[in-house]
């Protein structure tokens, strides 16, 4: 199935009708168009693919802020460290910031071996389930992420005060999109 989606895009044809489509669609607008790509793996896949050089003079590639776990400045991850270091707190984050290391080498993946309660969620609102399954601890959600997951950081806070919890916390760490 992954290599019938793959193969598709690597048709010829499909590439030049793509290219002649966007094209024709930048003519119409009347002005080069500017596409931010956010992190090295886009940046790379435009770059080795040739996508930047087919569509020169049509479409302008800037090069964005990078994702937000790899532009954490290294003292948040030490904030993450000493948070998860405090007695009867459950830090809680998404599993990209895990291994990322601080400035003494050490990441959050790696206190979790050394017993620290370090938790990977899928979703912010695992943390509503984990807040009230630990109600002597404190739940600490290192929030990650651009803009457009603040709503749902925003969520749990608004979903724990109306669950009455009073040992949830959130550390705020969204980035801000820059305009392309």
């Amino acid at each position: 199935m992954k290599t019938a989606i793959v193969s598709e895009f690597k048709s010829s044809q499909r590439v030049k009708a793509f290219e002649l489509r966007i094209k024709k669609d930048v003519e119409r607008l009347g002005s080069q168009v500017r596409i931010m790509e956010f992190c090295g793996g886009h940046t790379h896949s435009i770059i080795k693919f040739g996508i930047d050089e087919l569509l020169k003079g049509y479409v302008r590639f800037v090069h964005g802020p990078g994702c937000p776990v790899c532009v954490l400045p290294t003292q948040r991850i030490d904030l993450a460290i000493e948070l998860a270091k405090i007695p009867s707190t459950i830090l809680c984050t998404y599993g990209d910031l895990l291994r990322v290391p601080g400035s003494n080498g050490k990441s959050l993946l790696s206190l979790r071996s050394e017993g620290y309660d370090v938790r990977m969620v899928y979703s912010c609102l695992d943390v509503l389930r984990i807040a009230e399954e630990n109600p002597s601890k404190e739940a600490v959600f290192f929030a990650i992420g651009f803009e457009t997951t603040t709503p749902q950081t925003a969520l749990l806070l608004q979903k724990a005060k109306m669950m009455g919890l009073k040992n949830l916390s959130v550390v705020s760490n969204h980035v801000l999109t820059p305009p392309a």
